[in-house]
C-alpha cells in the first residue's frame, strides 16, 4: 500500500518534499488491532460481570502484550521503509519524530 509521510523539515534541502514508502504490514496491523479490540471489549465484559480480579489482569496482561507486539510489528515497518528513505533524503524530522515515538513506547 503506497503512502505519502507527512514528515517534512524545514531546514534542509527536500524541506517541503515528501517522501513515499508503502508499508508492508498494514493488513496484519489492522488483524491485530481489530484481535485485540474484541479481546479488551472482553475484557470490559468480565470487568462488568464481576469476574475474579486475577483473571481479568491475566486477560488485560494479554491485550498489552498484543498491543506491544502490533506495536513492534509497526515500527519495524516503519523504520524499513519510511525511515530508511528518510535516511537517504536526509530527513532528520523524520528521525527526530520516531525517537519521540519510541521514547512514547518505552516509558
Amino acid at each position: 500500500m503506497k503512502k505519502i509521510c507527512d514528515e517534512t523539515q524545514d531546514h534542509e534541502p527536500h524541506s517541503h518534499e515528501k517522501h513515499t514508502h508503502s508499508h508492508q504490514q498494514t493488513k496484519a496491523v489492522i488483524n491485530r488491532l481489530s484481535r485485540a479490540a474484541g479481546h479488551l471489549d472482553s475484557v470490559k465484559r468480565m470487568v462488568e460481570d464481576g469476574k475474579d480480579c486475577s483473571d481479568v489482569l491475566i486477560q488485560l496482561s494479554a491485550v498489552i502484550a498484543a498491543l506491544n507486539n502490533t506495536g513492534k510489528v509497526i515500527l519495524k515497518d516503519h523504520m524499513a521503509h519510511c525511515i530508511v528513505e528518510a535516511v537517504e533524503t536526509g530527513d532528520q524530522d523524520a528521525i527526530e519524530k520516531l525517537n519521540t515515538a519510541i521514547d512514547s513506547m518505552i516509558k
